[in-house]
């Protein structure tokens, strides 16, 4: 899968190809209860441990498969920031998606593709070694030589078939809104694939909770990210073609590394800014946002300089920079404060809050002006 929120939870474990790899701490639990789950089935700890190895297995081919996603976005230009695992699966934080359709149908195809090619991989092992390739239930008992293979092909096979299910935004959801996207705009074919990615979300719901809890997290899952990629698509939309110029805030106010804590929190207390350019000797070194000064305040109090709660690492950007790729620029850092630079000179500050200001407006006064007759 593909997404592009920041995962909260997760610790970094390496980096391949340049991409981060996370591992959540919900994944961490879930080899725990694995761990107890195959002890007590099994019976010893031989159990457990081929348990917590055949799982291991499983989500290295899940890393496959995102790779199979970040590599191919990288094709067309577009960064991955990190891939997570999680215990529903793995997940490809793009810095975004991209919104040609035959670009996000290739990327949607590539995991897909990859889970498709490890399962062919093991069955012509299995075959050249002569081994049974029959579903294990159905012939290949527990333990049998061969069976730690034949269970990682069907259940990679079971993952091929569960991802391209039309449930946005899994894999099968994007395929389908990039060819929705082929005869409609790129927003109602968002919409339709949105509305039919949470009715699937609501039968996994129903069917976990007969069946399988695990299909209650993959529900909550498919849900808010439908919800969450609608919404995203539609300020991406009434981004296009806007500039920063017409969104940044011009009337700001700025602090020095000298300046103490004190003088910025009467900035805040005398207005409505929260994050302020850092400024030193006409250049832009740092952000003092909101959290940081109250932790500056908490940890040093008053008198302490800005220099010691200033974000060091921040974007800038340039007035007639598109904002949607200024926006999508902003999750990996922490700061989401952008000085707006022209020549080296600050002129003005582009916020999210000013962001979601501007979208909201435009929302309304393209909403009056098709309610106005023709």
């Amino acid at each position: 899968m593909t997404a592009g929120d920041n995962m909260k939870w997760s610790w970094k474990i390496g980096r391949v190809a340049g991409i981060e790899l996370r591992v959540h701490a919900t994944f961490l639990i879930l080899l725990v209860w694995l761990a107890i789950v195959y002890y007590r089935e099994a019976g010893m700890l031989a159990g457990a441990t081929r348990g917590i190895v055949f799982t291991l297995a499983l989500f290295a081919s899940v890393v496959l498969h995102e790779f199979g996603h970040a590599l191919t976005a990288r094709r067309f230009g577009v960064p991955t920031r990190d891939i997570t695992l999680l215990p529903i699966g793995g997940v490809a934080r793009l810095q975004y998606i991209p919104e040609q359709p035959k670009q996000e149908l290739a990327v949607a195809l590539a995991g897909p593709a990859v889970t498709l090619a490890i399962a062919a991989l093991i069955w012509i092992v299995l075959r050249a070694l002569g081994l049974s390739t029959a579903p294990p239930s159905a012939a290949v008992p527990l333990g049998a030589r061969g069976s730690f293979f034949v269970q990682l092909m069907w259940v990679n096979v079971s993952l091929l078939v569960f991802n391209l299910l039309p449930a946005f935004p899994m894999d099968g959801g994007r395929v389908l809104r990039a060819l929705l996207s082929l005869r409609m705009p790129h927003l109602r074919a968002t919409a339709v694939a949105a509305r039919l990615g949470k009715a699937f979300a609501l039968l996994f719901g129903i069917v976990g909770l007969l069946y399988n809890p695990i299909l209650v997290l993959i529900a909550l899952f498919v849900w808010l990210s439908a919800a969450s990629e609608s919404s995203a698509t539609q300020m991406r939309t009434m981004l296009e073609g806007v500039s920063v110029d017409r969104v940044m805030v011009r009337g700001f106010r700025t602090v020095t590394p000298r300046d103490t804590l004190d003088v910025a929190l009467h900035h805040v207390l005398d207005g409505f800014q929260a994050d302020f350019p850092v400024v030193d000797n006409g250049n832009v070194v740092g952000v003092l946002t909101r959290g940081g000064l109250l932790a500056g305040l908490a940890r040093h109090g008053r008198d302490a300089p800005v220099a010691d709660s200033m974000e060091k690492s921040f974007h800038t950007a340039r007035p007639g920079d598109p904002v949607d790729r200024v926006v999508a620029e902003l999750g990996d850092t922490p700061c989401r404060t952008v000085p707006v630079l022209s020549d080296g000179t600050l002129r003005g500050v582009l916020t999210l809050d000013n962001v979601g200001e501007f979208v909201m407006i435009e929302s309304a006064l393209r909403t009056s002006a098709a309610r106005q007759p023709a």
